[in-house]
């Protein structure tokens, strides 16, 4: 009995509470410093083949060119290299608007504008490939068939557009296709006209 409450105290001393703290220890430290240092060397070693994959000073300044159009007359196009692929910029004539203005949506074959300045799903009207509202005559667009990457070549084909001769894929005056086996719309990259005169892609 007597040995019951001086058992009861050793255990009491022996507990830790939650208020108490304990010291780092040298060995926590080395832990530390270990990891640390492992860390910054991995960063290191890494470092030169992440640096590697970024693009060099002459892609850089691809990424956007500007094209002056004031010589394009309506009618006339020109083709301006952007990122090592072909651009067509064409001035239509008003001939060429209203043929592809009056293409109803439901004959498209690819309904869907394509457009990188627009959203995703803009459907594919002759003002939605166009520059916009006040440019209808700008037609801006990636100068590469949607089958298999050839360039089609201008003011020809079924639809007075461009024809793809490879495969037999046509586009109208709008750059939508609309016979053969080129799935999509041709391309329209991010671009602006910065002034009346000059339209920066990219």
């Amino acid at each position: 009995m007597d040995g019951e409450p001086a058992k009861r105290g050793q255990e009491e001393e022996s507990s830790v509470s939650a208020h108490d703290t304990t010291e780092p220890t040298r060995r926590d430290f080395l832990y530390v410093a270990t990891g640390t240092a492992a860390a910054v060397g991995a960063g290191a070693v890494a470092w030169p083949f992440i640096d590697q994959m970024r693009p060099d000073a002459s892609t850089l300044a691809l990424a956007s060119i500007e094209v002056d159009v004031s010589s394009i007359e309506p009618g006339m196009s020109v083709t301006a290299k952007w990122r090592g692929k072909p651009v067509f910029i064409r001035n239509r004539t008003p001939e060429e608007i209203e043929a592809a203005k009056e293409v109803p949506l439901s004959e498209l074959k690819d309904p869907v504008a394509r457009n990188a300045n627009l959203p995703s799903d803009a459907p594919a009207t002759d003002v939605d490939r166009s520059a916009g509202e006040g440019k209808e005559n700008w037609l801006v667009m990636v100068g590469v068939c949607t089958h298999l990457g050839c360039i089609p070549l201008g003011q020809q084909g079924d639809f007075g557009g461009w024809f793809c001769p490879c495969h037999g894929s046509h586009y109208d005056t709008a750059g939508r296709v609309r016979k053969g086996p080129a799935p999509e719309n041709m391309a329209v990259p991010t671009f602006e006209f910065i002034s009346d005169t000059v339209v920066r892609i990219g």
